[in-house]
């Protein structure tokens, strides 16, 4: 339901930018197509990408529009015209790094072909006066119909994150005290890397937004807290990383200690998928018994074996289990 609530906004933004664009241009009679055109493309995610990439897009259009006047004036309407006025209007936005104005430069230099053919100057006026209005008023309906807010979404992809930062860490540490290979769950990882990469991208567009529409209140604090609460998934991420880079090995634990390892990391994994079962004293409980049996550090330690990494396996699960647990205390400490 959510997605189609975003989709919607979008559209609906769309439409009515689309429709007040052309509605203008036939009022000053000029042609609404590029005014349209520019109105769909400069309609961005965030008020502040709107008005950052319309500064670009404006000078890039100028400069497609001139080449399409001085080409169409030099062979008139033909492929060679087309030619010219899409490539050298590519080749210098790119050079000019206007690299956010480059498509609607290019779509106005080549659709201007089909419709000047006479009054060159005053047709390249009107295109840039059709630029602006589709510039203007596609980030004027972005500021102000249903400006955006990506909260909701954000907070609701952080209990997902954790859910699944849950489900893979299950399957890691399986893989380990199996002693399969822990580099077959790497599709997992992956997957859950896009999912806080996403997240991510949604904050930078809420701090952006919120130039222009601060937060407040509520829901400032609810942005704050879920910037923190990401930041510990992601150190946990990076946890579950070295775990399942860990090459496969044999564990020199006793049975007893395994146990250990598989009941904090159990309610670990519960913790995190279910954030609102979180018992602070268990969790404190399982970390304790996790801390006495790696400073033990014995079990191991004093083996005379060669290791992969240079240090026994149980020792290494034991290090970045803490750190999880560490890191998991934050995250729900944040929630609390």
């Amino acid at each position: 339901m959510r997605r189609f609530q975003i989709v919607g906004s979008r559209v609906i933004k769309t439409g009515i930018a689309i429709f007040l664009t052309a509605w203008i241009c036939e009022l000053l009679n000029w042609p609404p197509v590029f005014a349209v055109i520019t109105a769909i493309v400069t309609l961005e995610p965030t008020v502040s990408d709107s008005i950052r990439k319309g500064i670009i897009r404006f000078p890039a259009s100028a400069i497609g529009s001139a080449y399409a006047v001085i080409f169409i004036a030099l062979f008139g309407n033909s492929p060679i015209t087309y030619t010219l006025a899409a490539v050298l209007t590519i080749a210098t936005c790119f050079r000019l790094k206007l690299h956010a104005g480059l498509l609607v430069a290019t779509l106005t230099s080549v659709a201007m072909v089909e419709v000047i053919h006479s009054n060159y100057f005053i047709s390249f006026i009107i295109r840039l006066g059709t630029t602006t209005v589709g510039l203007l008023v596609s980030t004027a309906v972005n500021m102000f119909v249903l400006p955006p807010d990506y909260t909701k979404e954000i907070i609701q992809n952080i209990r997902d994150v954790s859910k699944q930062t849950g489900n893979t860490m299950e399957k890691i540490l399986q893989s380990l005290l199996n002693e399969d290979d822990p580099a077959a769950n790497q599709p997992g990882i992956d997957k859950l890397d896009k999912k806080i990469m996403k997240t991510e991208k949604l904050i930078q567009f809420q701090r952006e937004e919120s130039k222009y529409h601060p937060l407040a209140g509520s829901d400032k604090d609810k942005f704050q807290l879920a910037e923190q609460k990401l930041h510990s998934l992601r150190m946990i991420q990076y946890h579950l990383m070295n775990l399942m880079n860990m090459p496969a090995q044999t564990f020199l634990l006793s049975t007893e200690k395994q146990k250990i390892i598989q009941r904090a990391a159990a309610l670990l994994i519960h913790h995190l998928r279910n954030n609102a079962g979180y018992s602070e004293e268990a969790h404190r409980e399982q970390e304790l018994q996790l801390r006495r049996l790696f400073w033990e550090g014995n079990v191991s330690a004093g083996k005379e074996t060669e290791y992969p990494t240079g240090f026994p396996p149980d020792l290494i699960v034991l290090y970045e289990l803490l750190s999880i647990f560490t890191l998991a205390e934050i995250y729900h400490r944040q929630e609390t």
